[in-house]
């Protein structure tokens, strides 16, 4: 154990090219240095044995504070910064989102329409053969389309390349009767929209609907009206689109040695096949904040993204199982901390990724790792750093009115 704690006070103390990613020059003077984050984060990071930490703070829609932490490549030295490139794991479902409003807005598909007007194979619901289900109820987790486990982490996921199965074919087989991985297992016994139970295969289904009423693959959709407008240069969903010296590697340090976390792809990419930085990111995360546009650059209606960031349910129309106290969704969107943030976060092998703000959406901030979150200690000391974070976005965001 002492040995470990050496070797991120020497990890830590090594990546002394922690960078501010804006220069002074173009940092608001009061918010050049941030009195005790620095300290706070190389604590929680030896305390958690984090790697790598990338973060930002946006306050009234900008970006006042960027920084990265540690290492993106642990035995080459190469630091974590804001450039780092990481899988986001289900921020890809915000993505996924925006590309299917803008689909939307070309007409190419209904929020409430029966999935099965766009699909070449029927998809239904063996519990209630007779209830539609709608991209509505998917994106908001109500759609009664159920992650299979272990078999969903057990068979999607592949060391080292991008899948090699259909996206289309893989959905087939996993909904279609007769289909190599369909059961009944499949689906909630409640109808859909009436039990909320979190469906990456059904985010997964959403994407593939966007591919077949777009023309386009949901990377090249997505790059097209994201990356590029946005001018995102570190985005990218699979192995081919990103030079790989730029992406981070992966972690597990829950025991006396740190292992490294060979690089994966997924066969329901929309669900979670985003690689981003922080930089890129948040880039995206403030044209969600404000209406769709980001630096003149818009890539939404703003109409079309008050209906993705609304949350969905009320007292009047909710799954049974939902507290409103507790939780919300909108469309690929969510309720954080017990209602009090919004955004979306994310988890997968060897990464953890948060993007927040509150309600007004006036103080937020971004928080990646490389590093496996499997045990209780890690965890906290990430959300310690998460919510430093925020206390300080809200800070800010005070002292800037």
């Amino acid at each position: 154990m002492r040995k470990l704690m050496c070797l991120f006070l020497l990890t830590l103390a090594g990546a002394g090219s922690w960078q501010m990613f804006n220069s002074c020059k173009s940092v608001p003077k009061p918010y050049r240095e941030l009195t005790g984050l620095d300290s706070l984060i190389q604590q929680k990071m030896q305390e958690g044995r984090l790697i790598g930490i990338g973060a930002a703070i946006i306050v009234n829609k900008k970006v006042i504070w960027m920084k990265g932490y540690g290492y993106a490549d642990r035995n080459a030295g190469i630091p974590f910064t804001p450039l780092t490139m990481i899988n986001a794991g289900s921020i890809a479902k915000t993505f996924t989102g925006v590309c299917m409003m803008k689909a939307v807005e070309e007409n190419l598909i209904s929020l409430d329409e029966d999935i099965n007007s766009y699909l070449p194979f029927k998809v239904q619901n063996p519990n209630c053969p007779e209830e539609k289900i709608t991209l509505r109820q998917i994106a908001t987790h109500s759609s009664s389309l159920l992650d299979r486990y272990p078999f969903y982490t057990d068979s999607l996921y592949f060391t080292g390349k991008d899948s090699p199965d259909s996206l289309g074919n893989f959905l087939k087989a996993y909904f279609v009767p007769g289909g190599k991985h369909y059961t009944k297992e499949n689906f909630s016994v409640s109808k859909p929209g009436t039990y909320w139970d979190y469906s990456n295969i059904a985010a997964a289904l959403a994407g593939y609907i966007i591919e077949l009423q777009t023309g386009m693959k949901l990377n090249e959709y997505s790059r097209r009206h994201i990356q590029k407008p946005l001018k995102m240069k570190n985005t990218g969903w699979f192995f081919n689109e990103f030079d790989l010296a730029r992406h981070a590697r992966l972690y597990n340090t829950a025991s006396d040695t740190v292992k490294e976390i060979p690089l994966y792809g997924c066969t329901t990419y929309p669900d979670g096949g985003v690689r981003t930085s922080v930089n890129d990111l948040s880039r995206f995360f403030i044209c969600l904040l404000n209406g769709g546009s980001y630096q003149n650059c818009r890539i939404l209606k703003e109409s079309s993204v008050a209906e993705m960031t609304r949350l969905q349910f009320s007292n009047t129309h909710k799954p049974e199982n939902i507290d409103l106290t507790q939780k919300n969704e909108g469309l690929f969107w969510r309720t954080k901390n017990s209602g009090k943030l919004i955004g979306h976060g994310g988890s997968d092998p060897g990464i953890k990724t948060e993007m927040l703000a509150d309600p007004d959406k006036n103080a937020a901030i971004i928080l990646f790792t490389n590093t496996d979150l499997t045990e209780r200690y890690q965890l906290k000391a990430y959300f310690d750093i998460l919510n430093q974070l925020m206390e300080q976005a809200r800070k800010m965001k005070a002292t800037s009115k």
